[in-house]
């Protein structure tokens, strides 16, 4: 079996998550979180849509983490990101960071917006 290391390139990888917390680029960040190649920043959830909106233009896909379950997302919240042109998946936050570091890996212009499991 041939192994490759991965390399990211600006973006940082989720590196793990629990109860309440989540650790990208070794750095823990309590609650929920947005992370991009832009840089990591504590998020406040479907409320604060302005920090999701900015990433127009500079990423094609957000995932959206909904906690331990998978949700909806706001009829309004999905709009506006589709609207702003934004692709938007929504789905659980363990999957949607199993996914984002795997697209990440790819060199692919993603998001991570995650609600803490």
């Amino acid at each position: 079996m041939r192994l490759n290391e991965v390399s990211y390139s600006d973006a940082q990888p989720v590196d793990g998550y629990g109860d309440g917390f989540f650790r990208i680029g070794g750095q823990v960040y309590q609650g929920g979180v947005l992370t991009s190649a832009a840089g990591t920043a504590a998020w406040g959830g479907f409320g604060e849509p302005e920090p999701l909106l900015s990433l127009a233009g500079e990423i094609d896909v957000l995932f959206i983490g909904t906690g331990p379950e998978i949700a909806h997302i706001p009829a309004e919240l999905r709009k506006a990101l589709e609207e702003a042109g934004l692709g938007v998946e929504a789905m659980n936050s363990p999957a949607a960071c199993r996914t984002y570091n795997v697209l990440l890996s790819e060199g692919r212009r993603i998001a991570l917006a995650a609600l803490p499991v």
